[in-house]
């Protein structure tokens, strides 16, 4: 079938260039022109090792192989998440990554959030989770977020960062390895360590798990080599292509808030701006039963993309 396709292209090509020779004065500048090649779709190539968390990890066993070469050709060829998802770390990232050191947490643990949520602080998952590191109501309120009906800290990029960190630092104190406790995000830690005592292992590769946890490691770990070097598998990137950070000043309330259309106005934006840059408040006015909140009130003159974009979090993301 393939050879009789190119041979019907081959044959569709002599004539069109025959027409063109009999019926224009410019047949050589059309013979001279390239034919059109289709795009031709690779497997990515998958390292031998790679590095996380400070750690080396052997690839080359056949499940550790498979396992990324799975995420990494999903997440090359899932080209419009994956590049929207690159875009969002220009401004999400420098949060992240200093609240991470701040508490001991490998810089590694930022593609956590990227593969839970694609660093969207809004998203809700079937499962009822919410926010960039999803988090469920009861583990979120376990971490010290505050939910309330006007208030979920869950889509609070910063407070939800933190509590992440917590759950990250005690999982650390229980298996002493960064890859069970990335695994443990996903299943509890409860799982992690009760397979890992019936199946009578020492690392969390070695586990016979469901299909969603198994894959969660390698998801991590592929999504890390592609952001590492986007271009390497095929996502090309300029500064003005990101998402730029966008200045805000914070307004401290510990008051009540009964409609917070007027207090965006009397700030001077909209409300729907103060949704989108305070995306933990849930509802139309603010109860804050006396506890103190910061809102981020965007600077109006920041929210224009009126010149290229020069700020670039990570200078591998583009190319010059």
């Amino acid at each position: 079938m393939r050879n009789k396709l190119v041979t019907g292209i081959a044959f569709l090509a002599l004539v069109g260039v025959a027409c063109v020779s009999l019926c224009s004065k410019d047949s050589t500048q059309v013979l001279r022109e390239k034919p059109v090649v289709p795009s031709m779709i690779m497997t990515p190539e998958i390292p031998e090792r790679i590095y996380f968390c400070g750690e080396v990890l052997d690839l080359t066993r056949y499940n550790m192989h498979e396992g990324i070469d799975r995420e990494l050709t999903s997440f090359s060829y899932l080209h419009a998440t994956t590049m929207l998802t690159l875009k969002r770390a220009n401004r999400y990232f420098p949060v992240i990554e200093p609240i991470l050191e701040q508490y001991g947490i490998p810089d590694d643990f930022k593609y956590l959030a990227v593969i839970e949520s694609h660093l969207d602080p809004r998203v809700k998952s079937p499962a009822r989770a919410v926010g960039m590191w999803q988090f469920l109501e009861s583990t979120g309120r376990e971490f010290g977020l505050t939910i309330t009906p006007t208030v979920d800290e869950r889509s609070h990029v910063e407070k939800s960062t933190i509590a992440a960190c917590k759950y990250l630092k005690k999982a650390y104190e229980r298996y002493g390895d960064w890859a069970a406790v990335a695994s443990s995000y996903n299943a509890g830690m409860g799982r992690i360590s009760g397979e890992l005592n019936k199946q009578d292992v020492d690392s969390s590769f070695d586990l016979w798990l469901v299909e969603e946890t198994t894959r969660y490691i390698y998801r991590i770990l592929a999504i890390k080599l592609i952001f590492e070097n986007p271009y390497k598998y095929g996502f090309v990137l300029r500064a003005r292509d990101l998402y730029k950070p966008i200045a805000c000043k914070e307004v401290e309330v510990s008051a009540n808030i009964p409609d917070l259309a007027s207090f965006a106005k009397k700030h001077g934006i909209t409300y729907a701006d103060l949704k989108r840059f305070n995306p933990w408040l849930r509802d139309r006015k603010l109860v804050t039963n006396g506890k103190k909140f910061l809102l981020q009130i965007p600077d109006t003159a920041d929210l224009y993309y009126r010149s290229p974009n020069e700020y670039v979090y990570n200078r591998n993301w583009i190319v010059e």
